[in-house]
């Protein structure tokens, strides 16, 4: 069972009904006894870096994702905003991160983009795959992801970047630390990538 989890979120009805389509088990929850019973987990990702930290603390849901993510070792895959939270901290924020993954999540620097200021970085971009991962089997990379963010994720140590974008420089929009992916883009609104994407995330 994949628990899509609930904290206020807009996407996740778009994530449950790609589920749906690929006739996956999966919930849309924030009960922590349903999160315990899950095998995997996925955080959407449309918000606020602090309004999203608020909401989880708040909830509990971090102490028990904590346990289920760093010592049961479950598998998560954190989308946008559900992405940046995995790091130890934002500049879009104040409130730490959940620290899944070493880095920090920095604004665009707009002066190197060809028309400055361009932010949100938003619309389809191809992507550039750093190693090879089941995630991405049947992904077309040329044709890429759909993109809405004005933040990216530096990550700490080189070799927890598996994908990255190119606008204006080379931006990461895809980490991996051990049973921890995340994803800048949105792959609910990116087709059949996204689809690929999802049922990918089944079975890694």
């Amino acid at each position: 069972m994949i628990a899509i989890i609930d904290y206020g979120s807009g996407n996740v009805g778009a994530i449950a009904n790609i589920y749906k389509q690929l006739k996956i088990a999966h919930c849309i929850t924030g009960d922590l006894g349903e999160l315990a019973r899950a095998d995997r987990y996925v955080l959407p990702g449309v918000g606020a870096f602090d309004t999203t930290m608020s909401y989880l603390r708040g909830s509990g849901m971090v102490d028990l994702l904590n346990e289920q993510v760093l010592v049961n070792k479950k598998k998560v895959m954190g989308i946008c905003v559900g992405m940046q939270i995995l790091a130890d901290s934002s500049e879009e924020g104040a409130l730490p991160g959940l620290g899944w993954i070493p880095g920090k999540v920095c604004k665009i620097d707009a002066s190197n983009l060809p028309d400055a200021p361009r932010l949100p970085h938003m619309g389809w971009n191809s992507i550039t795959l750093k190693r090879e991962h089941a995630i991405f089997d049947e992904v077309d990379c040329h044709r890429g992801f759909y993109f809405l963010h004005s933040y990216f994720f530096d990550a700490a140590q080189p070799d927890d970047v598996i994908t990255t974008v190119d606008y204006g420089s080379e931006l990461v929009c895809g980490v991996m630390h051990d049973n921890v992916i995340g994803l800048q883009f949105h792959p609910e609104k990116s087709h059949s990538n996204g689809m690929a994407i999802f049922r990918n995330f089944a079975g890694v």
